[in-house]
């Protein structure tokens, strides 16, 4: 049975669990009662202080357990929580107050300076809370769990009402709020849970960031809603301590995204270091990559290095958000983004004018299902284009093989038009990856006076390497067709990414660009 609600993961395994180990961030190990009742005194306070029922709270923290007590107790008061990059500067978490209107705003020490500047620009911001005591003057947390009223009584949560706002990367334009309730959300978490077959015995841990949707879905609500531990990392360097974090705690699931799993693909060990290393990942019994394309590649050589199931899967923010999964127990398809998550997450893939194309034909990709958000928020037209009869039209370009597994093929917008021809990027970049030279690569296009458009690459070779571009073109036109080969191919110490790790190839659209115009 789908929980009514996001509080209401926190409330039943705190009473099924109440001793069992929730978070584990260093040393500090916090249990599922202590864990609830610490939200719970939050919520109280929050309300206490002024937030009201279906306000916006946004959350500005690093990984952090303060981070999960914010968000549930924020949950919990009624309102709902806006979790917002710690990378941004200080404009970008304007734009994101600003667009929602956020009443409050709950920090740390290290953005308390950029909070407050905010507070006095902003009309709608009207209190600054912090995770810990800095200054007096500015409430912070210990000091709301004080200030719980005995008289407050829980809000009244729908299950259809609003939980978080989460804001696209804005790969095109400002980023968008997508509207995700508390069905959502929770339904996800349930779906991802009996899809890799989790329970209170297992151990995530949690070296993505928490403000990610698939961060908090699949290293938070799911192993809360399990009863499983949550091995809360601050960051993934340095990352000796995240291997000691999961032999200490026998870690069972590990999420990560690609560029995690190439590094433990590729890493140098001396011979005698090898199985030594490897032993330190003997508890876990599977791992999960999400966020961004995984290579081909990259799967095989972590399988082969140290034979766990590596599950890749899909999914946006506009779908709670994860959407399909290669199975645990079944046949699992390298390239494939695997099968839908449940029952009730329904595929199509389309043409232009929105037909249904057969296994092998490649078109736009749509979802329909309890994880699909409620719209952008305060942008009805933009809810109107992405979301028509119940169907999420993704943007992303995807095929069916005759089993039912469905094949990511890039961005609609990514999409390269050759003399009329479809080119897809991720294709090239398969290709790209195969090189044993190339560790990163990166494929985009560009404008051409006699084809319309070409691609181009970007490559980041591994360490020692050395290879030209002829080589590289060379290597290409063994394995594609003359049409999608790269005109140039451009060599990079590194590529722009986003936190999760996946290339931000408007940046190098961007710059590109910039090029043209000199």
């Amino acid at each position: 049975m789908i929980p009514q609600n996001l509080p209401e993961i926190l409330r039943t395994s705190s009473h099924k669990y109440p001793r069992r180990t929730a978070i584990v961030f260093g040393q500090k190990k916090i249990s599922y009662r202590h864990l609830y009742e610490t939200a719970s005194a939050v919520a109280g306070g929050l309300t206490e202080l002024g937030v009201q029922k279906g306000d916006r709270v946004a959350l500005l923290l690093d990984n952090c357990p303060e981070f999960i007590i914010s968000y549930y107790a924020i949950l919990m008061a009624g309102a709902v929580a806006v979790p917002i990059n710690y990378m941004f500067k200080t404009e970008e978490v304007k734009f994101i107050l600003q667009d929602n209107q956020a009443s409050c705003l709950i920090t740390s020490r290290a953005y308390v300076d950029m909070a407050e500047e905010l507070r006095l620009r902003l009309d709608s911001l009207k209190y600054v809370v912090t995770s810990g005591k800095i200054k007096s003057g500015i409430p912070d947390l210990n000091q709301l769990k004080k200030t719980k009223s005995r008289n407050l009584t829980p809000a009244f949560i729908n299950p259809d009402e609003p939980a978080v706002i989460l804001y696209t990367s804005g790969t095109t334009g400002f980023p968008k709020g997508a509207e995700l309730s508390h069905y959502n959300l929770s339904s996800n978490a349930l779906d991802s849970l009996r899809a890799i077959k989790v329970t209170h015995r297992d151990a995530f841990i949690c070296i993505l960031p928490l403000f990610h949707s698939f961060a908090a879905t699949v290293c938070m609500n799911l192993p809360l809603l399990a009863g499983s531990k949550i091995v809360l990392m601050k960051s993934i360097r340095p990352f000796k301590r995240v291997i000691r974090a999961i032999r200490r705690n026998r870690v069972t699931v590990f999420v990560g995204i690609p560029s995690v799993y190439a590094i433990l693909k590729d890493i140098k060990l001396p011979v005698f270091l090898r199985n030594f290393f490897i032993r330190f990942f003997h508890s876990v019994r599977v791992s999960i990559s999400g966020a961004a394309a995984l290579p081909v590649e990259t799967l095989k050589g972590f399988q082969r290095r140290f034979g766990i199931p590596l599950l890749e899967g899909y999914g946006l923010t506009e779908a709670s958000p994860v959407v399909t999964l290669n199975p645990l127990k079944g046949k699992r398809k390298p390239g494939s983004i695997g099968l839908p998550l449940a029952a009730h997450i329904c595929l199509r893939i389309v043409d232009e004018k929105g037909n249904d194309l057969p296994s092998g034909d490649t078109g736009e990709l749509l979802v329909k299902g309890p994880n699909v958000m409620r719209g952008y928020f305060r942008k009805e037209e933009a809810s109107r284009e992405t979301i028509r009869d119940g169907w999420l039209y993704t943007g992303d370009m995807a095929r069916f093989d005759r089993e039912g597994y469905v094949y990511i093929v890039g961005r609609k917008k990514e999409m390269i038009n050759v003399r009329g021809l479809n080119v897809y990027p991720r294709e090239i970049e398969e290709v790209l990856y195969q090189n044993p030279k190339v560790r990163e690569a990166a494929v985009i296009g560009i404008e051409d006076p006699h084809k319309g458009e070409v691609p181009k690459g970007f490559v980041v070779l591994k360490e020692g390497a050395s290879v030209s571009e002829h080589e590289i073109i060379q290597f290409l036109r063994e394995r594609l067709a003359a049409y999608k080969i790269p005109r140039t191919v451009e060599f990079r110490t590194s590529l722009p990414k986003n936190t999760t790790g996946k290339v931000l190839k408007r940046v190098l659209a961007e710059e590109e660009s910039r090029k043209r115009r000199a």
